[in-house]
């Protein structure tokens, strides 16, 4: 049996559970990675112990397990609550340990958002690289951000939550009244991918090239670059998820640069728009990469 040190790492979101146990961030094997629907509580997490417990019986016992999940969360050790998913629109998931059913394989267990892990991810590894601080945004279901910086993500009273501020409406686009049950038309309420389907009764890939809704999100998450810009003097800020295809870049870049109107030196220092704004390096390995991170770390 081999005895170096096995990590075991969950990427936690609303639609599936991808389980994971290797060496190292790069040294998954084939037959140790699962994918599980997120259906009811009891039964995703049965399963994803399940998976675990079939790992341990095969390669011995696991040193740590990184949980990078969707959110809110409760990512605060001191908290009674820690580990538990807070009030989420996800039916039935809110206030559900995440952790405590890990607890049965007897190892430390690393909890943070999704998105800070995957920030994580790609500061140490992927399009971050040598940038500082490194913001990661996702903008899919639901819109959220992390922030990486010196080997370390940002916490604070909960975690980061971007994707609930607010922007200013597009003139075009005033009547729509967003879909958040909290705020209304914050900007995931404006921007995510449900509320691009409830506005014009499709997805943003299947929209042709010309239409308006391209430059109108691009616009509210080019105010989102900007705001993060002024607020963390981000180096790179990495834009990744369901919603986001090559047609949107440009958009977000264009929107950010008029939003903050020459006040920064974005093109002197940072090399420019297209160096600040950037996809993702890792992409769709990022969520697990960032989950078994949490753990060797």
């Amino acid at each position: 049996m081999n005895s170096r040190a096995l990590y075991g790492a969950i990427e936690a979101g609303g639609t599936k559970f991808v389980c994971a146990a290797g060496h190292g961030p790069f040294e998954i094997p084939q037959d140790c990675r699962e994918v599980i629907p997120t259906t009811t509580p009891q039964a995703t997490l049965e399963a994803v112990v399940a998976f675990f417990e079939r790992i341990r019986g095969q390669r011995g016992p696991l040193s740590a397990i990184g949980v990078a999940a969707f959110g809110p969360v409760d990512v605060d050790r001191r908290s009674p609550t820690w580990g538990s998913i807070l009030a989420t629109p996800k039916a039935g998931w809110s206030g559900v340990s995440l952790t405590r059913p890990l607890e049965r394989f007897e190892c430390p267990i690393a909890i943070d958002t999704d998105v800070n892990a995957a920030a994580l991810a790609e500061a140490l590894h992927g399009s971050g690289a040598g940038f500082a601080p490194v913001v990661y945004v996702t903008v899919g279901t639901g819109i959220g951000g992390g922030v990486a910086l010196e080997g370390a993500t940002i916490r604070g009273l909960l975690h980061p939550e971007m994707g609930h501020i607010r922007v200013r409406r597009d003139p075009r686009d005033q009547a729509f009244p967003g879909i958040c049950p909290f705020h209304g038309d914050c900007l995931e309420g404006l921007a995510s991918g449900p509320a691009i389907v409830a506005r014009w009764n499709a997805r943003l890939g299947e929209l042709s090239a010309t239409h308006p809704a391209h430059e109108i999100i691009g616009g509210y998450l080019g105010q989102l670059a900007a705001t993060i810009t002024l607020l963390l003097s981000a180096q790179r800020i990495v834009f990744g998820g369901g919603v986001m295809n090559g047609r949107l870049l440009p958009h977000i870049r264009a929107a950010a640069a008029r939003e903050l109107g020459g006040y920064l030196p974005v093109e002197e220092r940072g090399g420019g728009f297209d160096r600040l704004i950037v996809e993702p390096e890792l992409a769709g390995q990022v969520g697990i990469t960032g989950a078994m991170l949490l753990a060797v770390r």
